[in-house]
């Protein structure tokens, strides 16, 4: 809980008791690998803090699911659409490896900004980040090839290569695992 503290207060000063307030708001859940704490269908009444470990978001099309991005400790997690229009949502979080997440009850965060301003740090920040790495995802796609998107994955995040599946890597990169497995052989020839 100290990381999403200090995390919150690279935005916004609290005092000692406003930490408190909002660590007594705060559940700390771990989760084993593999495990989905989200599914697709429910409706989102959660916010999540990554402090440890990786978080996969993809989506189910046909028979097949579609990896769309990994969180690594220090992200907030958000199913945006569902949270703030309260339908029903398209994706699922799916823990890689041993991993731990902050969560922030709908309610709860409701009820702390009516107590103070101040907190609105908290979801702003969580749909900051949302939007910055959905601009992120759809830039790469549209300017890089998927050698690029690779070279540029691998010395941003590195560590996702141990702890991710190389099917899941395959499919954020908008590729096959087959071409994934030929990208890396031909950067290993260089």
């Amino acid at each position: 809980m100290n990381q999403l503290i200090n995390y919150i207060k690279t935005y916004v000063a609290l005092s000692d008791e406003e930490c408190e307030v909002l660590m007594s708001l705060f559940e700390i859940r771990k989760l084993r690998n593999n495990e989905v704490f989200f599914e697709e269908g429910q409706i989102a009444n959660e916010l999540y803090f990554v402090t440890k470990g990786c978080i996969r978001l993809f989506y189910k099309v046909d028979v097949d699911e579609k990896t769309a991005f990994f969180y690594s400790q220090g992200q907030f997690i958000c199913a945006g659409e569902s949270y703030n229009l309260g339908i029903a949502a398209k994706e699922n979080y799916q823990s890689m490896g041993q991993s731990e997440i902050v969560i922030l009850d709908k309610k709860k965060v409701e009820t702390l900004l009516q107590k103070d301003s101040k907190f609105e740090a908290i979801g702003r920040i969580a749909t900051e980040n949302e939007l910055i790495a959905s601009q992120k995802i759809i830039a790469s796609f549209v300017t890089q090839t998927a050698e690029e998107r690779y070279l540029e994955l691998l010395e941003s995040n590195s560590e996702l290569f141990q702890n991710v599946p190389q099917q899941y890597i395959a499919s954020f990169l908008g590729v096959s695992p087959e071409t994934l497995s030929r990208i890396k052989s031909r950067i290993l020839k260089r």
